[in-house]
């Protein structure tokens, strides 16, 4: 992170003095006045100079579109990467021929590469956090709705059964997505068990 203090006449000569030494623009960086400064008598007695911190602001998009750059290249994968930065998150999507490959085994290698992104990004704790939401092919929906429906489908069996079904392991995001979906369903409950990764979403009958 660059940050330096800069002087002028006045705060916006510090400010461009700044600017000038770290060669970036106004909108890259945060400005916190130090001291106003002062004119003097006459401009000549007790005159001081303004004084500013200047702080760079940390481009999420740019370590996250070369971060992604670099292991695609590594990987000899020739892909569009597309991002979108909003308050809280940035939303990124892959583009390419060889996408199969970048979202692997039940979305094992694209949630891999997100978890990545987010360490990169946000390797710097004096930043916002930002969480990273990786997708190529509209996978994440796919398997959201996919799981939705398998949720569904293994509730039905439960309470024809009465037996509880454990699911495969899965990430916290997707067990996330099992619980939400039958969280309504007044038949049956849910809970995980088990330690990362290998932890599974159990559904059960409701105790009464």
């Amino acid at each position: 992170m660059k940050c330096i203090d800069s002087t002028g006449k006045n705060i916006e000569e510090a400010i461009e003095c700044g600017l000038n030494q770290l060669k970036v623009s106004r909108d890259d960086v945060e400005v916190e006045v130090i001291d106003e400064g002062s004119k003097g008598f006459l401009n000549l007695i007790g005159t001081r100079p303004a004084k500013v911190k200047i702080k760079v602001k940390k481009d999420y998009v740019k370590d996250a579109r070369q971060f992604l750059r670099s292991i695609l290249d590594s990987m000899n994968i020739k892909a569009e990467i597309r991002i979108k930065e909003e308050k809280n998150a940035l939303k990124i999507e892959l583009n390419g021929p060889d996408m199969g490959i970048i979202i692997g085994h039940r979305g094992e290698t694209l949630d891999s590469l997100q978890y990545l992104v987010s360490l990169v990004v946000n390797k710097n704790n004096n930043f916002q956090y930002k969480r990273i939401i990786l997708d190529t092919e509209n996978y994440r929906s796919k398997r959201e709705n996919t799981l939705k429906r398998l949720a569904r489908k293994l509730s039905s069996k439960v309470k024809k059964t009465g037996k509880p079904i454990k699911l495969e392991p899965m990430n916290p995001y997707e067990r996330r997505i099992i619980h939400s979906e039958l969280q309504i369903d007044n038949s049956v409950e849910t809970h995980s068990e088990g330690e990362e990764p290998f932890r599974k979403v159990v559904i059960n009958l409701r105790k009464a």
